[in-house]
């Protein structure tokens, strides 16, 4: 079974930036692909961005892309989700997800971390 651990979560203006990251430990397998997804009050957790093990393939949601970056240190089983130009309805809970397989954390089916708030206000 692996863990993750969500860090880096807080307050920030609109405009503003943050950076999320995310640690996987504690299963067989070394490589994990990883995602993570949002979850604002009474909506459905919806996905943000996913990377591959390697780091060479990417995808993002519409509404994240050009101000949201994932990316992950070597083969290293930590991503991290840098967000830029934050919007207020940005807030939300977030979420890391990770499996071996790469269409599974796209799809939001593997381990779940246990999330980390981010609140964009003024």
């Amino acid at each position: 079974q692996v863990q993750l651990v969500e860090s880096g979560g807080g307050l920030v203006q609109p405009g503003g930036s943050l950076r999320l990251s995310c640690a996987a430990s504690g299963h067989t397998f070394d490589h994990y692909a990883m995602s993570w997804f949002r979850q604002a009050p009474e909506k459905e957790r919806e996905f943000v961005a996913a990377i591959n093990f390697l780091g060479a393939t990417t995808d993002y949601a519409d509404d994240v892309k050009g101000r949201f970056t994932i990316s992950r240190a070597g083969v290293k089983n930590t991503v991290y989700l840098q967000m830029n130009s934050l919007r207020p309805e940005d807030t939300g809970v977030y979420y890391c997800n990770a499996d071996v397989f790469y269409p599974t954390v796209v799809a939001g089916r593997g381990s779940w971390g246990q999330g980390a708030q981010v609140t964009v206000s003024s």
